[in-house]
Parts: C-alpha cells; structure tokens; sequence
C-alpha cells in the first residue's frame, strides 16, 4: 500500500474506533512519548533561552555559527551525525545538517527544517530573553524561530530516550539565511532540495499564523521586483508638453496604480511596493534595502525606482501576475521608458492531496492529546518559509508546527510557553506513528 493511501486509512482507523478524550487515544508507547515529553520541558525552556541569548542576525556570521554549535551537540547527543554546511560560497554562515539512518530499510523518511538566524542585525541594540510571566517570555528570535527548533530537537530526544526512532529516518536541516537568503538560491538553498529528494515527508518549524489551531498546509511563494523609470528632466513648467512628457514620478504612479486596479482582487495574490525613491537623482541600494535622491519641486522628476515582492499561491499564479505586470510596464507615458526586473525567489507550496492527509494526521494526534482540532491556515496569514523548496519532492509537506508567540521580526517579539509542550508532543506523536505506517 503507499504511503499516503496507508495514511488517508489510519486516519480513519483513529477517527472511527478511538475516543477523544484526553489520552485516551494512546497506546502504551504514546503514553511514554507524553511523559517523556514532560520531563524534558524544564531542558528545553533553557534550550531556549541558551539560543535566545547569541545574536544570530542572518548576517551575524559569528552569531548564527554559535547557535548552530549549540544545536549540533544537542543533536549529537542523541546519536545524531551532524555536519556543518559551510554557507561562503553564498555568503552567509551555513546550515547545520544532522541524520539519523534506520536500519529498517523499508522505514519512512522525514526532514525536518528549521533555522538559525534572525532578522535582527549584529549592532542592533540587543534584548535577551526574558521570562514575561509563566506563560510567556520574550526576547528575539524566541517564537520565530528558536523556540521551533528547540520543538524538533527535544521531540526526537525524546523518542530518543524510548527507543522509538528505530522505524523512521531522519534528517534535520537547520539553515542559517531564512530571514535573508544568500545568493545564489541556488546554492544556498540546496540543501533543502537534497534533503527533500531524499525524503518522503518535509515537516517546518516556523511558527506559521501564530495559532495553534491551524497549521501551514500551504504557503505562497515570493518573488521579489525592482521597476526603474527613467524620464526627460525639464524645468516643472514643462510638463505634460509633447517635447518634454510627464516625468519619471507620475509614470511610476501609473503603473502601481495599474497593478493595483488590475491585479488586486485575484485570491491569495498581493503585491507590495515597500520602497519608492525618486528625483532628479536618485540611487538604490539593493543590498541594504537603502536608497537616496535629490529633487526640486520646480524640476521634472528623471529617475525613480521601486522595489517590492509579488506573493502567490501557485506557479500558475506567479506566471499570470508577471505577465500583466510587465504588460503594463510596456504602456510607458510620453517621454518615459521603465522597465520591470524580477528575481530569483521562494517557490509556492500548494494544498496537495498529501498536505491535506499529514494534516490530519497532525489533527488526530493532537486530539488524540486532548488538545484542539488542527485545520489548514489562510495562506495569506504567514509569509513564505523554507518549506517551500522541500514541498514539491515530498509526498507530504506542513509547516507552523513550531512555538506559538506574537511581534516576531520586531523587538516586542513573544512565545506562548504554553505552546512548548502541546506542539513537542505533537511532533513526537507524528513521528511515531509515521514510523508505523
């Protein structure tokens, strides 16, 4: 039987025979898996705070190298072979990479992703984390996402300590450049695709829409585009005249204009321009996001440009979406030429048939804890993840499994500790029982 048909048959096999109460839907080895899970809560609060504590802002080399340490002997520990991918060949730090290969030949194989950077620059003035109250602590990076991986890690510790990996091969891939990916993409990340090839089933640990009644079956993909206009520049008294035209402003506010009118009401699309500069002179720096430009009021503007992102939920979505961008890119004003540049981006993960049914595998373990019905999230509630170049070589993909929390990329950022527990036994759970499939 393959796999996801033996899957869509547990599920109902749990679904018809098995009571919802709390517990009572386990057998004696998942009853273990939950009182392991507990005992490891207390180590895994100070895994937390231990990652918290090292800055690992993606371009933080040193930072995201000493969370990736900390990690790997964690992983070590439990019998994990652990590598370190080194990451200047696309210009960040690397990815830790650690495998645990059963001897069943026949047992199903999982990636887990996680990552170990933040958005949180190496001279930003640093907060540590925090203990809020009982039920929350703070600090960056707690929830988004060093709080997911602690879930993974303490999660196979222990089906570790039961001796419950002995039908499931694993491989955990922890990246060092989510927040910022190195370039090429292609490099950088190719360890995912790798990881997925090998794989049948890619689980990620990004704390999704921050609900743990739902979970990331789907994820849209990114795109990033920068528009550049150029105009003639006259004195302001001529614009709008045949010789001179409207200036490179009002060209780069016809075609947002146009995009919005045209693109805005398709499903799942958006397309955000996050940067605007424009003047007689005007500069953009793509590699720190900056930019700088001299203007006069009394004089056309020459030069814009604009930079954004384009966010779909399928190929098909992102084709059709650059296609009318660039089509009303091409409709310049008089005396103005722009042009549209897309780049390399995340590719969309869509709501397979195989999403669907670890998603409910995923529902029924955590009902069968006593915890909530888990559904798919909007995909317009998270941004684009890792995941996303595993999700096309797998059978299964889900993601949002990690720590709960608010205010990520911010210095507000905050985890629901009351996550930790619920979603670790959540993981362990599926992992044994994808082990008994």
């Amino acid at each position: 039987m393959s796999l996801l048909k033996f899957s869509q048959a547990l599920i109902f096999t749990l679904a018809s025979t098995l009571p919802l109460t709390s517990h009572a839907a386990l057998n004696k080895n998942e009853r273990e898996i939950v009182k392991q899970v507990e005992q490891n809560m207390p180590q895994a609060l100070e895994e937390i705070k231990q990652a918290v504590n090292i800055n690992s802002g993606s371009l933080n080399i040193e930072g995201v190298k000493k969370v990736g340490a900390i990690a790997s002997e964690q992983l070590k520990a439990i019998g994990f072979k652990v590598e370190w991918l080194d990451g200047s060949a696309f210009n960040r730090a690397g990815h830790v990479l650690a495998t645990f290969e059963s001897k069943n030949p026949e047992a199903i194989k999982i990636l887990m992703i996680g990552h170990l950077d933040t958005v949180f620059a190496k001279h930003d003035n640093f907060i540590t984390y925090k203990q809020i109250d009982e039920h929350t602590a703070s600090g960056p990076g707690v929830a988004d996402m060093k709080g997911g991986n602690t879930i993974i890690i303490t999660a196979l510790k222990s089906l570790q300590a039961l001796n419950l990996l002995e039908n499931v091969s694993i491989k955990v891939l922890l990246t060092g450049d989510e927040e910022s990916s190195g370039r090429p993409l292609s490099l950088s990340k190719q360890a995912i695709v790798d990881g997925a090839i090998w794989a049948d089933v890619a689980l990620g640990y990004e704390n999704g829409d921050n609900n743990i009644k739902t979970a990331m079956a789907a994820r849209r993909g990114y795109t990033g585009w920068t528009l550049n206009i150029t105009a003639n520049a006259a004195h302001s008294s001529q614009i709008f005249s045949d010789s001179v035209g409207d200036g490179a402003i009002y060209e780069a506010s016809r075609i947002l204009n146009d995009f919005r009118e045209q693109l805005a009401t398709q499903p799942n699309l958006t397309f955000n321009p996050g940067l605007i500069v424009g003047g007689t002179n005007a500069d953009y720096d793509s590699a720190n996001s900056s930019a700088t430009a001299f203007g006069k009021s009394n004089v056309i503007a020459q030069t814009v440009h604009v930079a954004g992102d384009l966010r779909a939920l399928s190929p098909k979505q992102v084709e059709g979406a650059k296609k009318v961008m660039q089509q009303i890119v091409a409709k310049s004003l008089n005396g103005s030429h722009a042009g549209l540049i897309f780049e390399d981006g995340y590719p969309p993960m869509g709501l397979t048939e195989g999403n669907k049914k670890l998603l409910a595998l995923y529902s029924q373990a955590s009902q069968d804890l006593g915890y909530n019905k888990v559904v798919a999230a909007n995909p317009r509630n998270a941004g684009a993840a890792d995941i996303s170049f595993a999700a096309n070589h797998v059978d299964m993909a889900l993601d949002g499994l990690g720590l709960m929390g608010s205010g990520a990329h911010t210095k507000n950022e905050t985890a629901d500790l009351t996550s930790l527990n619920k979603n670790t036994a959540k993981t362990a759970l599926l992992i044994y029982r994808l082990g008994q499939l």
